[in-house]
């Protein structure tokens, strides 16, 4: 072992002393400094990617619209269907209605899926927790948990949908009466915005309600996993008829704005809190350099006996490093216990202050995600372990400078 490296130890590790208080609390400085950065970044990272998955999983991979209406939906599913990497196509219909259970009026989002192709690109089934899709028909609605919840509306229960339709037919005195529907599934998503003013109906009822005819709003377009978005979005461009002026655009594409502020709130968050460790390499350089102070005597002894510059300083830098490594793998250990037992400390806080309503009604979560990237987690050891070498420099260089007669000389 190299001797400026079993000084460096030695030094963190004084003989006789079962606690080096110095080393703790260095090491203690870093781990909570990295243990708060795990913690945030996992759960930015964790709601960045249940918000892409919701996502993905309730408009597809791809999407495709027009200006208007698709008045042909058939014979451009054919179209995007043989586009490769295409592995399903579905016609979807949406608007907002008014919707009655009980004389409670509510104005919830309606979609109609075709029942024939929607669980080739929305996995619909996943999510139905009372009932089935199977019972799923023209004169049947499904409903989200909190819309059915706030109505009181169970499975078999009769509800009212009627559109804007009515308003237009009233105009030409005509008559358009309310569609009475038959409650046979609820379903919920796991997002609150989604769970509490969506409705399910098939897609020819929610053409009647619009009076679309056979037309539809759109395609949502499910593609191979592993292929580019934005890739198959311009795969199926390059084969759709201009006549029929309709456009693909990938889920990344429609939301690029949303994910462009969530990216940002996440670097934000992640140079904030690097400040933190920061603040502990400064503790760190602090200490060394106490300890390049009490040790000039000690300095001086080594460069008389041979001791290059270069080596006094490794033995300061190795102190930082060393210090960085294990103030790393601590806080990792810190940071994914916590985040192991996160939601159990969530449910005692809103517990404790009776916020549980609240945090569902603005964050749009019940309970806290939690993802870590491989860039991210990389990125966090590198750079504390990066800032806590750099704690060394100063310390060593102001040891590496100090001349052996002046040192030996110093009181």
């Amino acid at each position: 072992m190299p001797w400026y490296l079993y000084l460096a130890l030695k030094q963190l590790f004084p003989t006789g002393k079962r606690f080096p208080f110095f080393t703790a609390i260095s090491v203690l400085g870093v781990a909570l400094g990295v243990a708060l950065l795990v913690v945030s970044i996992s759960v930015m990272g964790g709601f960045g990617r249940e918000i892409r998955r919701m996502i993905v999983d309730t408009q597809g991979d791809v999407q495709i619209r027009a200006g208007g209406l698709i008045n042909d939906p058939k014979a451009l599913m054919r179209i995007v269907a043989k586009v490769p990497g295409v592995v399903g196509v579905t016609p979807f219909a949406e608007g907002v209605g008014m919707l009655e259970y009980d004389r409670k009026p509510v104005f919830p989002i309606i979609q109609g899926v075709d029942l024939t192709h929607v669980n080739d690109v929305i996995p619909l089934s996943r999510y139905i927790r009372v009932g089935s899709l199977d019972d799923l028909d023209d004169d049947t609605v499904i409903l989200s948990s909190q819309l059915a919840y706030s109505i009181g509306a169970q499975i078999g229960g009769k509800v009212q949908i009627s559109s804007p339709l009515l308003i237009e037919k009233l105009k030409s005195d005509e008559v358009f009466l309310p569609r009475e529907l038959t409650v046979v599934g609820i379903f919920e998503i796991g997002h609150q915005q989604l769970d509490s003013n969506t409705v399910i109906v098939t897609l020819r009822r929610m053409q009647d309600l619009y009076g679309l005819g056979g037309a539809v709003h759109g395609l949502d377009v499910k593609i191979t996993p592993g292929l580019d978005a934005d890739e198959a979005a311009r795969r199926i461009n390059a084969v759709l008829p201009p006549a029929a002026g309709v456009e693909a655009r990938s889920w990344i594409e429609l939301n690029q704005q949303f994910l462009f502020v969530l990216q940002l709130e996440k670097n934000l968050i992640f140079i904030l809190l690097i400040f933190i460790v920061v603040v502990a390499a400064f503790s760190v350089t602090s200490s060394l350099l106490i300890s390049v102070v009490r040790k000039t005597r000690e300095i001086g002894l080594l460069g008389a006996l041979g001791g290059g510059s270069r080596e006094v300083a490794l033995c300061f830098c190795l102190q930082g490093l060393f210090i960085g490594v294990s103030g790393t793998l601590s806080g990792l250990a810190l940071g994914f216990g916590f985040l192991a037992c996160r939601n159990d400390v969530l449910r005692l806080f809103t517990w404790l202050t009776d916020s549980q309503e609240a945090l569902e009604r603005y964050y749009q979560f019940s309970r806290v995600p939690a993802y870590l990237a491989p860039g991210d987690l990389t990125m966090i050891i590198v750079c504390t372990i990066v800032i806590s070498t750099l704690a060394g420099i100063l310390p060593a260089w102001r040891a590496a400078r100090l001349k052996p007669v002046e040192a030996l000389r110093s009181e």
